[in-house]
C-alpha cells in the first residue's frame, strides 16, 4: 500500500516534518558533498555497479520547487555526478531517474548500464536483482574513482 493512501502521513513527509533525511539532517552513506546536494552510495543496496543517489540538501519534493538558482546548481550537480560515474565505471549508458513516490525529498538515482547487465534490454527493476553488484573490493575502488573525478 502506498503512503499516498494516508493523507496525514504523506503530508508530513511532503512538508519535511517526518522526512527521515530532514529529521537526521542528512542522508545515509554520503560519499561527497556537492554544491546543493549530497552524493550517496550504498554497497549492499546497489542494483548496478556504480549506482549512486544524489539528494537535495534542501527539502523540496519536485524540481520546480527550487528557485532558479537552486535548480541550476542542482542540474550542475547532476551533470557532474553523471560524468564522474561514467568515467569511473566506463558504462555504456547512464539511466537517471527521479521518483519520490515513497520518500518525497528530491533525490536522483543514477544507474550505470553495461552490455550484458542483468537488466539488459529493459528497465532496471531493483527488486528483481539476482546477482550482487560488486566483486570483492570493487565497491571501494569505484567509490574512490567517483570521488576523485568530482574533486578534479
Amino acid at each position: 500500500m502506498s503512503k499516498w493512501n494516508n493523507s496525514a502521513e504523506w503530508q508530513a513527509l511532503v512538508e519535511g516534518v517526518s522526512c527521515p533525511i530532514c529529521l537526521r539532517g542528512y542522508p545515509l552513506n554520503i560519499i561527497k558533498e556537492l554544491e546543493v546536494s549530497w552524493l550517496t552510495m550504498f554497497e549492499k543496496q546497489a542494483t548496478m555497479r556504480g549506482y549512486v543517489c544524489l539528494v537535495s540538501k534542501r527539502h523540496v519534493v519536485e524540481l520546480h520547487d527550487f528557485t532558479d538558482a537552486e535548480a541550476q546548481a542542482f542540474m550542475r550537480d547532476m551533470r557532474n555526478v553523471s560524468q564522474a560515474v561514467c568515467a569511473a565505471t566506463t558504462c555504456k549508458k547512464m539511466n537517471i531517474e527521479i521518483h519520490g513516490n515513497t520518500l518525497p525529498h528530491l533525490h536522483v538515482h543514477f544507474f550505470p548500464r553495461y552490455a550484458g547487465d542483468q537488466f539488459e534490454g529493459g528497465a532496471i527493476e531493483p527488486k528483481k536483482a539476482i546477482q550482487p553488484a560488486y566483486k570483492d573490493g570493487e565497491f571501494e575502488q569505484i567509490k574512490q574513482a567517483i570521488i576523485n573525478v568530482l574533486e578534479q
